[in-house]
């Protein structure tokens, strides 16, 4: 049986969700009405997953977060509204520890609920697969994670000379795929790459559409790159930073002899999107495979492990986030499965691995 822990103000939402989870019939369930009593609840049912919400009284769901991870991590998924403010509220939580977060379809107070009970579900039990970091895990702190990896460049860049003599550095692509603790893991990557970083990177996270613009703009206050929703067809170019829009997927094609990103309508055909595997596809389809990089970070699923194998398999360069920092192994776990792996790396370490290789 997995201990949850619903907590929320609203007393209509703690039925719905009650509601949801009495029916998968494998969930020891127990409710709190704000961030003071999930707090307590915390400490003594001891849940292996919290749903919290976001806003209310008398302690709002941020608060109770910072002190249920600093007294007793465990994984928490956030179920926030479809607002922009939402979206930020939700980045912070993933930043203060959350591993996941399910979205109102109604807004603040949903009487839908049922239209995302099985994404709900789904989520809740790979959270409670999911390591839970707490306020002072390794890697919370951005400009730490920077300082660390500045340290080892040096190391890191001796151990891949042949690979990048025999490859080069004068030009390339990074793609990267991220699932479940994709935005924490993100943020810890793409800061981690310095302003004269000489290639585009494509990102290709799972989000949904009201969120993507938020988490980019987020991205930029802390990278050294310049990074942007990928809204609308735009031409690369080096040293920028490309979010897939939530609710389309993320395609390289070209246009006009020029390699381009564009949003495309989600394919029915992949289960995940942005889609991971499709972006991947579509870098094998229009540049040299050679001078492709491929990172996939945590994750529940599959997406994309096939498309970077491939990758692999035609002489590009892969990196799969290793088990003890990502905080769901799955994807990477495929990739690394499939035999395409060149790297099993801590997410701390990657930003300096591409650093490595692309001669910086």
């Amino acid at each position: 049986m997995i201990r949850l822990l619903i907590v929320d103000d609203s007393a209509l939402m703690r039925r719905q969700l009650m509601a949801v989870f009495q029916a998968e019939g494998e969930f020891d369930i127990r409710q709190a009405r704000n961030g003071d009593e999930a707090v307590r609840e915390n400490r003594e049912f001891q849940p292996h997953v919290v749903t919290l919400d976001i806003n209310m009284p008398e302690m709002d769901g941020l608060t109770a977060l910072s002190l249920i991870m600093a007294e007793r991590p465990v994984a928490v998924v956030m179920v926030s509204s479809l607002t922009e403010q939402g979206a930020l509220a939700t980045f912070e939580a993933l930043n203060l520890g959350a591993v996941d977060y399910i979205t109102k379809p109604g807004g603040t107070i949903s009487l839908s609920i049922e239209r995302v009970a099985a994404e709900l579900a789904a989520k809740v039990r790979s959270a409670a697969r999911a390591r839970p970091k707490g306020n002072g895990a390794k890697g919370s702190n951005l400009a730490t994670v920077a300082r660390r990896l500045q340290s080892e460049r040096e190391t890191i860049a001796s151990q891949s000379q042949a690979l990048t003599a025999a490859k080069g550095a004068s030009d390339g692509i990074v793609v990267m795929g991220a699932s479940t603790g994709g935005p924490r893991a993100l943020e810890i990557v793409l800061s981690g790459l310095p302003a004269d970083f000489p290639w585009p990177v494509l990102v290709a996270q799972h989000m949904p559409e009201a969120f993507t613009r938020a988490f980019a703009e987020r991205l930029d206050q802390c990278c050294a790159l310049s990074v942007v929703e990928a809204a609308s067809a735009v031409a690369i170019a080096p040293g920028h930073i490309y979010i897939g829009k939530g609710g389309a997927d993320l395609l390289l094609t070209k246009r006009a002899g020029k390699l381009t990103v564009l949003p495309a309508p989600e394919d029915s055909h992949y289960l995940w999107h942005p889609s991971v595997e499709l972006l991947g596809r579509s870098v094998l389809q229009h540049y040299d495979p050679t001078k492709t990089t491929a990172v996939l970070l945590t994750g529940m699923g599959y997406d994309g492990s096939d498309a970077f194998t491939e990758i692999k398999k035609r002489g590009g360069r892969t990196i799969a986030e290793s088990e003890d920092s990502a905080v769901v192994y799955g994807m990477p776990a495929e990739l690394v499965r499939k035999g395409g792996a060149s790297l099993i790396l801590s997410a701390e370490k990657v930003a300096a691995q591409l650093n490595a290789w692309a001669g910086r």
